[in-house]
């Protein structure tokens, strides 16, 4: 199964997600299909937060791809954010 999720970079105490699509059956920081964006939970003023490229985001949905939880509700976050 294709998912959606986050997969962790950066250094120790200073968390940096990719969200990647990817198969399920791969390791959380593995081999990925496609990068569509990333979030930053320690943000400073002036930086963003998060970044998802809506497209591509539509089509691995609409080619069944399922998001994690995590990434449904950021997806969310950042729909409320940019309306």
């Amino acid at each position: 199964m294709v998912v959606i999720r986050l997969a962790r970079s950066g250094a120790k105490k200073r968390p940096f997600f990719n969200m990647v699509v990817t198969d399920s059956r791969n390791r959380r920081d593995g081999r990925f299909v496609e990068r569509i964006g990333y979030y930053n939970p320690v943000a400073g003023e002036g930086e963003k937060g998060i970044v998802v490229d809506a497209e591509r985001l539509a089509y691995w949905q609409g080619k069944g791809a399922q998001p994690s939880p995590t990434v449904a509700r950021l997806v969310k976050q950042a729909a409320a954010k940019a309306a």
